[in-house]
């Protein structure tokens, strides 16, 4: 039954995902061709903070109330009235903080920037309640139309106002709309009480769990986001902003492809969290669709890079080219690697997910300093991919030895399969490269279709093609 729901779960999802994720493809390369990377560079300074303080508004109290069964209406009640005193608290936070944020930078711009995104923090802090309960209700259904329509709306006015010559205030707005978009929607599905006042009782009940889960996560964003506050800092907005492109490009299919399944895995397998040897089996069969998938994605995005940001943002964007190809090697173990947090949460291990985390940052930030000192974007890409797959290593001998008490030799054995696929492709890759000289369209559809055919055909041959097509569409 967890098989089908996880099944169904992850078409909605998809479905959505994936709707969104050419609409954001065409709003991203229209505003591409409106504003300057300057504005996208302001803008990515200035998300980074946000994100930083969209972690103090969760504190990991979504996910307890998930992985929680025993949460009565009451203790939902008390929770939401404490996200909603902690939400006023953040956007006077964040408004203030807007202004050394600026004097460290060096550009008043981000001032007002601050104290507008401060109202996208104070609805993600109301949302966090409502999104929490639609996800533990299974209402993907309503979660995948709500994240097309936030899409729609919010790109829509966007390019709207960019090309009123708002700037990079188009972008912000967009933030914003999408932000009171979605809580909107996740409220009126839910209806969740409201307390007069959060109980400390309530909020016990989650402590534990949520508590090492934000730790998780606050650490796991300094290991993230650090590289765009010290390019931002060093390099200037100009540099920051071709950075900021080809990492949110190595994203799309990492987060598009992995997260149609990541956001359902721990509110249907959580039911399981007691049985590991049933999670451990149904998370190898995820493994295997994602170790496949990237083993395309991959060497496709190094030898497509080329093509892919002249054709997607235009001329004005071709410094982006050798940081996008660099991170592309990542993108295998990102894809992979996504996945390990639900499990970690699955099986209420979140301890560990924290012991893992704080590793890997130490490992990203050290990668990501000797990269600045070599003094170049490129070098940074390098490096961070350099990190995160050496990340994957790590990462998964915790979870599959530790966590899950099995032998973390037989998890890699597994994915062998997927790793000579990737190779093939590359080697396709590598050929396509004495094609001779073709418009940037023709060549990106003349080595698409020759990879698409040897990656076929390699699925073939190392008889994976009919357990992936099985695994994607049986009923």
């Amino acid at each position: 039954m967890a098989a089908s729901s996880i099944k169904n779960a992850v078409y909605l999802n998809a479905a959505a995902r994936y709707s969104t994720l050419v609409l954001g493809l065409l709003f991203n390369a229209a505003l591409a061709r409106i504003l300057v990377p300057e504005d996208f560079g302001i803008v990515a300074v200035s998300m980074v903070f946000t994100t930083f303080f969209s972690l103090l508004s969760d504190m990991g109290l979504g996910a307890g109330i998930i992985q929680n069964k025993e949460l009565s209406r009451d203790d939902i009640g008390s929770i939401f009235a404490f996200s909603l005193r902690l939400g006023l608290v953040l956007i006077g936070a964040f408004a203030l903080f807007s202004f050394p944020m600026a004097h460290f930078y060096g550009n008043r711009a981000l001032v007002p920037v601050g104290m507008l995104l401060s109202l996208q923090l104070f609805f993600n802090t109301l949302n966090v309640v409502p999104n929490a309960l639609l996800l533990k209700q299974k209402k993907f259904k309503r979660v995948a139309v709500r994240m097309l329509c936030a899409c729609l709306i919010s790109g829509i006015i966007g390019i709207g106002l960019a090309l009123m010559g708002l700037k990079y205030y188009a972008l912000v707005a967009q933030a914003i709309l999408s932000a009171v978009f979605i809580f909107s929607w996740n409220y009126f599905s839910t209806r969740p009480p409201m307390a007069r006042r959060p109980s400390r009782e309530s909020l016990e009940k989650i402590r534990s769990y949520s508590g090492y889960l934000f730790g998780f996560n606050l650490i796991n964003y300094f290991a993230r986001n650090l590289d765009n506050l010290l390019i931002g800092k060093v390099m200037g907005a100009a540099q920051l902003g071709y950075y900021d492109k080809s990492y949110k490009l190595m994203l799309y299919p990492v987060n598009n492809l992995t997260h149609v399944i990541t956001p359902v895995l721990h509110p249907i397998l959580s039911e399981h969290q007691n049985d590991k040897a049933y999670i451990y089996g149904k998370y190898l069969q995820v493994v295997n669709v994602l170790s496949l998938l990237g083993a395309f994605i991959t060497p496709f995005v190094w030898f497509t890079s080329g093509e892919i940001i002249p054709i997607l943002y235009g001329g004005q964007w071709l410094s982006a080219i050798p940081c996008l190809r660099w991170m592309a090697l990542a993108m295998w173990a990102q894809m992979i690697l996504s996945s390990a947090g639900s499990i970690f949460q699955s099986l209420g291990d979140t301890r560990r997910l924290l012991w893992s985390g704080s590793m890997n940052a130490v490992m990203v930030v050290a990668f990501i300093i000797a990269g600045l000192v070599e003094g170049s974007i490129v070098s940074v890409a390098r490096n961070v991919a350099i990190a995160y797959n050496l990340q994957f290593v790590a990462t998964f001998y915790i979870l599959v030895h530790l966590s899950f008490g099995f032998r973390t030799r037989d998890f890699l054995k597994g994915l062998l399969p997927a790793l000579g696929v990737m190779a093939a492709v590359a080697c396709a890759g590598y050929g396509c490269t004495f094609l001779p000289a073709l418009p940037l369209a023709g060549s990106f559809a003349a080595k698409t279709a020759v990879m698409g055919v040897v990656y076929l055909l390699a699925l073939v041959l190392t008889r994976q093609l009919k357990p992936l097509l099985a695994l994607l569409f049986r009923r």
